[in-house]
């Protein structure tokens, strides 16, 4: 037992004192601009902007400011089967680490047995027959490594950047959720305001529809301008039905991203401009923006766990020591196994040095250079494709504004034509082609205002997305602290 005990003591020794032969981690640089991109589709930075919390630091139920959206988007986190998949990923990573840093520490169990066995005469050295019994009892280790080159501490390593890598993912299924039922939200209330539009808009042309046919009868109105007020009819009526099958596509939609029954109550009506999320947002710099996305830290995680495994694979040219030890008890009756003088002890180390393997450790160090270029070509693409994300946000916000000016004011003067035309034409100054035709840009130019102010709604949600909202440097899981 003492020479156990000192086995131990040696062992733990040298594997605390071993090092990894990994090569060292360093973060590479951004492969992107170190300032958002400038221009005239950009809008300028002002004081007030610079003023507000950074993105990353705001929380989902801060960004969102409409109580229903607050109550769906809750339920989406608690009952959404995509983030619960990613949950249970992060479980799964978690106890495969577990697995893996077990290799760290020595197997010790305790064993037991007995025999018996019956020996011919002609085979026992006294001439007769005769049954031998032997009982052991014992306590040992079973081939433990000592990672005297850091082999065990590299696949450790790179066991735990993968785990840290899970909860990174999680964080972004989590972001994307947000983003996702806030759009499906606001999709559906700017729906709505489609229908009310085109409900509107049927009742006011069936009025018209049933004057202009009054004045056919009356032999005023020709054959041609009853059927040019029927198509209008018609028309709106497509869209009535139209947006009502929309309508019910869209709260399925958001059913199955809250992954569950909502109750009515809870669904828009409208899109509820500057009063469903925050509209000032800080694109803060680059470098301290896209690092802290959960999915360019994840990318990140895995490039160190791919550099973790370089030296693994290193290690495996190097000799291999294992220690196999145990120390209890034998006897050939089971009532004298814990006598005085049955103590029995062994030890065997062993050496494992490899001298031809085909090429095999070679070709797996290459395996996981390779690997590791991989990693690193995709942590650089995750950055540019998180520049790019927000890049097209700013650049689309930078002009909407403008764009919503000049849309307010194209209805305004499509209202003023219709109206001119409508009158003309009940002077008999002007044909009701004119009044078809004006009737017909209003009723489009309505339409393409209520989807810019979605796509105005839908930025801002896009926006904190692209700049990883709701996260922060104090957010990182324990295993990491």
């Amino acid at each position: 037992m003492k020479h156990l005990t000192l086995v131990s003591l040696a062992a733990a020794l040298v594997l605390a004192g071993c090092t990894s032969m990994a090569p060292n981690y360093e973060q590479p640089a951004l492969p992107v601009a170190g300032d958002w991109p400038e221009g005239s589709a950009y809008a300028e930075s002002d004081g007030a902007a610079a003023s507000t919390l950074r993105v990353a630091d705001i929380a989902w139920h801060e960004f969102i400011l409409d109580e229903n959206l607050r109550t769906i988007v809750s339920m989406a986190l608690e009952n959404n089967r995509d983030l619960r998949v990613a949950a249970l990923n992060i479980d799964r990573a978690r106890a495969q680490y577990r697995i893996q840093r077990a290799d760290s520490f020595p197997s010790i169990g305790i064993s037991g047995s007995g025999t018996s066995q019956r020996l011919p005469a002609d085979l026992n050295a006294s001439g007769e027959a005769g049954i031998t019994r032997q009982y052991n009892a014992g306590i040992g280790v079973s081939a433990y490594e000592l990672d005297l080159f850091g082999r065990v501490r590299s696949l450790n390593e790179d066991a735990l950047q993968r785990y840290l890598a899970t909860e990174e993912s999680r964080k972004t299924v989590q972001i994307s959720l947000v983003a996702e039922v806030a759009n499906a939200y606001l999709t559906l209330g700017s729906d709505q305001e489609r229908l009310q539009l085109a409900e509107r808009t049927l009742e006011s042309q069936r009025n018209s529809y049933a004057l202009t046919r009054r004045s056919h009868e009356l032999g005023v109105a020709s054959m041609l301008e009853l059927r040019q007020a029927q198509t209008l009819v018609e028309s709106a009526r497509v869209d009535v039905a139209r947006f009502t099958s929309q309508i019910a596509q869209d709260k399925n939609a958001l059913v199955l991203l809250v992954g569950g029954p909502l109750s009515d109550a809870l669904l828009p009506q409208s899109q509820k401009d500057d009063r469903v999320t925050l509209t000032q947002l800080d694109a803060g710099v680059p470098s301290e923006v896209l690092l802290r996305r959960p999915d360019v830290v994840e990318a990140e995680r895995l490039l160190q766990a791919a550099n973790a495994n370089i030296g693994a694979a290193r290690a495996a040219f190097f000799p291999r020591i294992s220690l196999t030890a145990s120390a209890g008890t034998s006897s050939s009756a089971l009532s004298g196994l814990f006598e005085g003088g049955s103590g029995t002890w062994s030890f065997m180390p062993q050496l494992y040095l490899p001298i031809f393997e085909g090429g095999r450790n070679r070709a797996n160090l290459e395996v996981s250079q390779v690997d590791r270029d991989i990693a690193q070509a995709r942590y650089e693409k995750a950055i540019q494709s998180a520049f790019r994300e927000v890049a097209d946000s700013l650049a689309q916000r930078g002009t909407l504004d403008e764009q919503l000016d000049a849309q307010n004011a194209l209805v305004e003067a499509s209202a003023d034509r219709q109206s001119l035309s409508d009158a003309r034409y009940r002077q008999g100054v002007d044909s009701y082609l004119n009044v078809l035709d004006a009737e017909r840009s209003l009723y489009a130019a309505q339409q393409d205002l209520i989807s810019l102010r979605l796509v105005k709604n839908s930025n801002q949600v896009t926006l904190y997305k692209a700049l990883g909202g709701g996260w922060n440097e104090s957010s990182e899981p324990i295993a990491e602290r």
